[in-house]
């Protein structure tokens, strides 16, 4: 793919000295394909609105060829073809399954999401998606950190400051500070490796984080951040609780980039 895209590039560049456009098709066989698996069972979440928005945003970037299903039947469809699901690059997982009549993925389904990611691919997890699967334990890990009903949560949704923590990173970098109307997750659970006898909390690389006292601990949250998953990518946002939030300039941004960097593990 990778081979793909870099013949593509030095096509354009070299067509662009001579005046001449790019084959039909050629521009589009060059973005990234991106599965987004959207869909809601929490009422509080406008899921349709969060969805386009992020559909949205990466089309609107030029670099995102973007599916999106919602019906559950669709998604178990592709997710249960290999060859079809390798057909993309990412997946951005928006679905909210935290309730049992919602249903979710088969086993078959799950499995293959997984190998996905572990072979190569890139993952993005936006805000309550993390609850979906609380029992499963490599989606957890895949999450990095997790929300769980009862422990996790927020307090009023209101204007906070979000702050660049890792200014060096491919994503963040050239990013600033910015002010977000959201809700500020806390309180996300730290998934677990084990490695012999021990348990090792799964390493994250934080990228922004924003400071809350909902759960009294006085400490910044990460919000947005990275971590490896097999030979894979995952690029995990918490912010995003409506369209509002999700095009706060400074949000939309580091989704986009995030996004990218998920797909390519660069971002250019």
């Amino acid at each position: 793919m990778r081979r793909a895209i870099l013949a593509v590039g030095v096509l354009a560049a070299v067509l662009a000295m001579f005046g001449a456009a790019l084959p039909a098709g050629a521009e589009d066989a060059a973005k990234i394909k991106t599965l987004l698996i959207t869909g809601d069972d929490v009422k509080p979440h406008p899921w349709q609105e969060t969805s386009k928005a992020s559909k949205d945003l990466l089309v609107a970037s030029g670099k995102f060829d973007v599916t999106v299903v919602e019906d559950l039947a669709k998604i178990n469809e592709l997710l249960e073809k290999k060859d079809d699901l390798g057909k993309f690059d990412l997946i951005v997982y928006m679905r909210y399954n935290t309730k049992k009549e919602a249903g979710e993925p088969t086993d078959a389904g799950k499995a293959n999401l997984l190998d996905f990611v572990k072979g190569g691919k890139g993952f993005t997890v936006c805000h309550l998606s993390s609850a979906s699967f609380n029992k499963w334990e490599e989606w957890n890990k895949m999450c990095g950190r997790y929300w769980v009903m009862g422990k996790s949560g927020h307090g009023p949704r209101s204007v906070f400051k979000s702050v660049i923590c890792n200014k060096g990173n491919p994503i963040t970098k050239g990013a600033e500070d910015f002010e977000i109307d959201d809700e500020l997750y806390a309180n996300l659970l730290s998934a677990e490796t084990v490695v012999g006898d021990t348990a090792y909390s799964v390493k994250i690389t934080p990228l922004v984080g924003a400071y809350s006292d909902w759960d009294k601990s006085l400490k910044t949250e990460p919000l947005m951040f990275t971590l490896e998953y097999g030979k894979g990518r995952v690029f995990h946002d918490a912010y995003g609780h409506d369209g509002k939030a999700v095009n706060t300039p400074g949000h939309a941004k580091l989704f986009v980039r995030g996004c990218e960097w998920a797909a390519k593990g660069k971002v250019e």
